[in-house]
């Protein structure tokens, strides 16, 4: 009888449109309507400094990637650690980061 081309094309077809007013979409125009759209956080940002516990944001040093080998032990061991990010770079840093 129908080919089976046919009956998917039958029943893709037989749906009934969506009625208007009552799909996903109006909800969401209700409900953002007069608002500011989200801020984002810089993904640069994001990668390079944690926020601590205690509300400080730790970052990682910089130089030791490569060229180690003219690089002292201990001068590689300490830029191994992480520390914090000094205090007048903290609010830049955060208003990249949405924090307040």
């Amino acid at each position: 009888m129908f080919s089976t081309r046919t009956l998917i094309n039958i029943k893709k077809s037989s749906h009934s449109p969506p009625l208007e007013g009552l799909g996903e979409d109006s909800n969401k125009q209700d409900k953002n309507e007069g608002e500011m759209p989200k801020m984002k956080t810089k993904s640069s940002a994001k990668k390079r400094f944690k926020l601590t516990g205690s509300g400080k944001l730790k970052r990682k040093h910089a130089f030791k990637s490569h060229i180690l080998t003219k690089k002292s032990k201990k001068r590689k061991l300490k830029l191994t650690h992480a520390t914090l990010v000094h205090k007048s770079d903290e609010a830049n840093i955060k208003q990249q980061l949405n924090l307040k």
